[in-house]
């Protein structure tokens, strides 16, 4: 069915124009618009370098905030659609909350009422193709600049001038059209007349997929008499619910978040809708006292037409805005996060794939839920429960009485909530390859999938530990049951301090505590090693023993360096001052102890001096420790 929908448009098209040619004027206005459209956006995209994103981003710490950002933000793109879509892939890759998206939105339907401001006080009145002509000629020659920012403004500026030829196209094939066919004969009254000019208003604009194109449309018409009043505000109000087409499209490859904030914005324009169709007589009364006071002509229709797009898109926003938080519980209600025996992506979706700011912050997000799955993988495979864990005071005497064995399939369950990740996060950081985006996004893209392959190592290396942690913890085997333990508290200890980590403010983050942390791995890596000579030596542990413990011991350390490493390259705030000062700061490879190097302490307590551990607690509960040396 699908292809001959094309077809016949043409077709129909084609036989319009062959009818009735002064239509051809009129669609070749709205073309050149929808292109002066497409080109303006992609010219901020361009010019801005993701300051538009970094914006909205940053806009939702309230919700007057997420308001302002959303009228400023379509104010400049005259397109209420881009920024829905913006704001669902920022939604999807987890960059704002859902309250904060639907502000958004909010704040872009009174934005979209700029746009019939501009067309009915300066585009029917002035000769804007005038204007037009040399700002495509200035744009072209900034278009094909080398620089990013003057190609954007070139883009942008050609935009402009596309837009305001396609108004003037418009103008005055509605004037041609007036002499060969008069619509107004069509118009209809009452209520049949709302219902189906609202209507042909919400059809409009889901083919043309623009409010603001089809306003124009409207606002021409009308200037040039081929409308009704009544029938061009009916038009006006279907086409602000035609505009939702275009989010739920872009939601269809969004996760649970994105299709919430596109119900969000269908629910916001249904009500106002249906509200300023019920009182569209008080409204247009109100429309006449306002244009009246601002000093508009009672027969200035296309102006008071846009008084009244602005004063019904802000009646929507005064009756939604107080019901903004019970609506996202609605909508959370509506369309609850399903939980698939096998873990999905979270973040990674179609939604967040074309702009760099989601692209990576998606990815990011999306290797913390994996590190998040494989740490609790890690924890059971260790028979130790993740929640007591996590909120422990003493893990070691928390381990100590974790023996009960933990049912559990590691390789079914590394292949489920692990495996299914990774796959997904390779699949998604491939992409890069065809963006083009910056070097430096590029480069932190492919870090973020290093780090997620030395998580799945990590969970790897525990895998082998298990065989031995069900044998000797599930009972005890004296001093073999205590070096397991051990492992197993380390471990546990290091899986806490991340997830203490993730859930830390990113402003309190460190990466010092992480050198700590690598220094305590190697000092206890060789501490271990000696204490098992030792008992080796006192007929304490059997060769046999000994040699399967210091096999495990190195899987076990092996998996701590590898998370307390993705740790530091996942989690770390990317402040560049701060970044420099720690760096200065932080330990280098080549510092870190060794085994057999000068710094590598016995074990406390032992023969001839050792190095005791200072405990520094750091916010969020971490805790870093450090070696001090002790004769």
């Amino acid at each position: 069915m699908k292809r001959y929908v094309l077809p016949a448009a043409m077709a129909g098209m084609i036989l319009a124009f062959w009818r009735v040619p002064d239509l051809q004027e009129i669609a070749a206005g709205v073309a050149v618009f929808l292109f002066g459209m497409f080109m303006l956006e992609d010219g901020f995209k361009l010019f801005g370098s993701g300051a538009m994103e970094r914006v909205l981003a940053g806009a939702t710490r309230s919700k007057l905030r997420a308001l302002l950002s959303g009228f400023v933000t379509t104010s400049l793109l005259q397109s209420s659609s881009l920024v829905s879509v913006i704001t669902i892939s920022f939604l999807s890759a987890g960059l704002i909350t859902l309250a904060g998206g639907v502000g958004i939105i909010y704040g872009a339907n009174i934005g979209t009422t700029t746009g019939a401001w501009l067309v009915a006080g300066l585009g029917l009145k002035v000769d804007i193709a005038a204007y037009a002509m040399p700002m495509l000629a200035l744009s072209i020659l900034l278009v094909f600049q080398s620089s990013k920012p003057l190609r954007g403004a070139g883009l942008a500026l050609g935009g402009l001038g596309f837009l305001f030829l396609g108004i003037h196209f418009m103008k005055d094939g509605f004037d041609t059209f007036q002499e060969q066919i008069d619509l107004t004969r069509f118009a209809l009254t009452g209520l049949a007349g709302l219902a189906v000019y609202a209507v042909i208003g919400a059809a409009a604009t889901v083919v043309m997929q623009s409010s603001h194109a089809t306003m124009v449309l409207i606002l021409t018409a009308l200037a040039s008499g081929q409308l009704t009043y009544e029938n061009a505000l009916a038009l006006a109000i279907g086409s602000n619910v035609g505009t939702t087409v275009t989010a739920i499209l872009a939601a269809l490859g969004a996760n649970v978040q994105g299709r919430r904030l596109a119900l969000a914005h269908l629910v916001f324009n249904a009500v106002t809708a249906v509200v300023a169709l019920a009182f569209i007589t008080p409204l247009a009364g109100a429309v006449d006292r306002i244009a009246a006071g601002l000093g508009i002509a009672a027969d200035d229709y296309a102006l008071k037409l846009a008084v009244f797009h602005t004063v019904f898109n802000l009646l929507g926003v005064v009756l939604m805005l107080p019901l903004l938080d019970r609506l996202v519980a609605a909508l959370e209600r509506w369309l609850p996060e399903k939980l698939p025996e096998t873990s999905q992506p979270h973040y990674l979706n179609q939604a967040v794939d074309d702009l760099p700011l989601t692209f990576e912050t998606a990815l990011r997000k999306e290797v913390q839920h994996l590190t998040d799955n494989a740490l609790g993988l890690i924890l059971h495979g260790l028979n130790l429960d993740e929640k007591t864990v996590f909120g422990s005071a003493d893990l070691e005497g928390t381990v100590r009485a974790a023996r009960a064995a933990i049912p559990l399939d590691y390789d079914d369950a590394y292949e489920r909530r692990v495996k299914s990740l990774h796959a997904a996060i390779l699949e998604f950081s491939s992409h890069i390859g065809d963006r083009k985006f910056a070097p430096e996004i590029a480069d932190r893209v492919y870090e973020l999938r290093d780090v997620a392959g030395d998580v799945v190592q990590a969970v790897k290396s525990v895998k082998h530990l298990r065989k031995n942690v069900q044998r000797y913890t599930t009972r005890s085997f004296g001093v073999t049951t205590e070096l397991y333990d051990g492992l197993r508290a380390e471990l546990a200890r290091i899986a806490a301090e991340i997830h203490a980590l993730s859930l830390a403010d990113p402003e309190e983050r460190s990466a010092l505590w992480l050198d700590q942390e690598r220094v305590q791995i190697e000092h206890d890596a060789r501490a271990t090693s000696e204490r098992v000579d030792r008992l080796i030596r006192s007929d304490l542990l059997s060769a046999e023993r000994a040699t399967s413990f210091l096999n495990d011991s190195r899987y076990a350390y092996a998996a701590m360096r590898l998370l307390t490493d993705a740790a530091r390259r996942c989690y770390m705030e990317r402040d560049l001052a701060m970044a420099e000062v720690e760096k200065l700061l932080a330990l280098d490879e080549d510092e870190l102890p060794h085994p057999g190097e000068p710094g590598a302490a016995a074990e406390p307590g032992g023969a001839g001096g050792g190095t005791a551990i200072r405990e520094t607690r750091h916010p969020a509960g971490l805790v870093s420790r450090e070696p001090m040396r002790w004769d």
